[in-house]
């Protein structure tokens, strides 16, 4: 039964086998080893797209429903709520099994093989503390795998999956994997023993990049839209407060699909009305009415990208999708305070998993950066303080999951 190593991400997804005595990833779109972790049904054409091209229908203003992020839906009662979506009614393991089926069918053309089997990574924990909920986000996982066709699946957590991909290190040194993804930041102590990894000790915790767009995108561009703004009341004199529950759901990725209802857009035109300053509340009206809040959260994540090049101090946010001329305007110093007490979060993630494998943290000889969200600079200098004399290792930081579990496919 031939096995394919998945790498089912929140932003992006890769898949691999093992060519020869080398990891080989399956080119998931032409010319690309890794896809983004998107969805999108076409009103229209009455077709489902993946990836790049479901980006591109969205951000081309075609007609239908754009979902992303669903790994951070696993484990809550959403998965299986029937609802309909575009053209038809699904769950979203229906969802998220259609789009593992798509990964299975690439790769099953590319190589004339056929992938009974798939070995998943996962995220050490889904949410946290939540056991319950952990239990359940694999199990909704489990299941979408099932529904996509395959007819057994493993998993392994990603970290440790990583450590296998891993470059060179010497006999008696320990290595650390920073594994920062789309929606979780796992951890794992390793050490080497000829070809022979072992992993001492892992740990994760339920913050990743999706939370960083989140923060900066509630603070940064939400203000623009009315949050925190007041409205005078319906009847009588009095004032107040905007609720806070729509911008806080438009600057969430996995809630964006379901913010576009009647209720929501009816609030946002009296509030247009009633807006002690109208103009956010108008730009908040052509949000909903124009369904945009996915492409705000491509502009927060551009944004966060940019400020993050060694060169920039300072970069804006792309709000002329909204209106002409709307740019939110941030600095690298304004993002490390607002993803500071996320950076708090992975820090002690990071002890814990020290604790757990009775070390300190001189003894980290190799710090191996994982994930698109492990080079932001707020990452990086937390990992730095931490471990001031640790090698950094960086080159595969998007595809070393994915190496691992190729790796660890050729032997399930």
């Amino acid at each position: 039964m031939a096995t394919l190593g998945i790498d089912f991400g929140t932003s992006n997804t890769a898949a691999g086998i093992m060519a020869g005595d080398r990891p080989y990833l399956i080119e998931v779109e032409p010319g690309r080893k890794t896809l983004p972790t998107s969805v999108f049904f076409d009103y229209d054409r009455k077709v489902t797209t993946y990836g790049s091209v479901a980006n591109a229908a969205l951000i081309d203003g075609r007609e239908g429903r754009f979902m992303r992020a669903l790994k951070s839906v696993l484990g809550t009662p959403l998965m299986r709520e029937k609802r309909q979506i575009a053209y038809e009614r699904l769950t979203l393991i229906e969802v998220v099994a259609r789009f593992l089926q798509m990964l299975r069918e690439r790769a099953e053309a590319q190589t004339g093989q056929t992938y009974d089997r798939a070995l998943s990574g996962r995220p050490v924990q889904f949410h946290s503390t939540d056991m319950a909920r952990n239990a359940q986000a694999e199990a909704d996982l489990r299941e979408a795998y099932m529904v996509a066709g395959y007819k057994d699946v493993l998993f392994m957590f990603e970290p440790e999956a990583a450590a296998l991909a891993s470059g060179p290190l010497a006999k008696g040194d320990l290595g650390l994997i920073v594994d920062i993804g789309g929606g979780t930041s796992d951890f794992s102590v390793f050490a080497r023993e000829g070809d022979k990894t072992n992993i001492i000790a892992s740990h994760g915790v339920r913050v990743g990049g999706t939370d960083f767009d989140r923060a900066i995108s509630i603070a940064e561009v939400m203000p623009l839209l009315g949050r925190g703004r007041e409205v005078r009341n319906a009847l009588g004199n009095g004032r107040h407060a905007a609720p806070n529950a729509i911008f806080n759901d438009l600057a969430t990725w996995q809630k964006i699909p379901f913010v576009y209802t009647a209720e929501n857009r009816s609030m946002a035109a009296d509030f247009a009305k009633l807006g002690i300053d109208p103009i956010p509340f108008w730009r908040l009206k052509t949000v909903l009415e124009m369904e945009l809040g996915h492409d705000i959260a491509f502009a927060v994540e551009a944004g966060k990208i940019k400020i993050n090049s060694p060169d920039m101090t300072e970069a804006g946010i792309d709000l002329r999708v909204i209106e002409p001329q709307l740019w939110a305007q941030f600095s690298k110093a304004r993002m490390g305070e607002l993803l500071a007490d996320h950076a708090a979060q992975i820090r002690a993630c990071a002890d814990e998993t020290l604790k757990m494998a009775n070390v300190t943290p001189d003894k980290v000889a190799k710090i191996v950066f994982v994930g698109g969200s492990s080079l932001l600079h707020v990452v990086e200098n937390v990992m730095t303080a931490m471990f001031p004399d640790a090698l950094p290792e960086r080159a595969e930081a998007f595809t070393a999951v994915a190496d691992g579990l190729a790796i660890a496919a050729s032997k399930a």
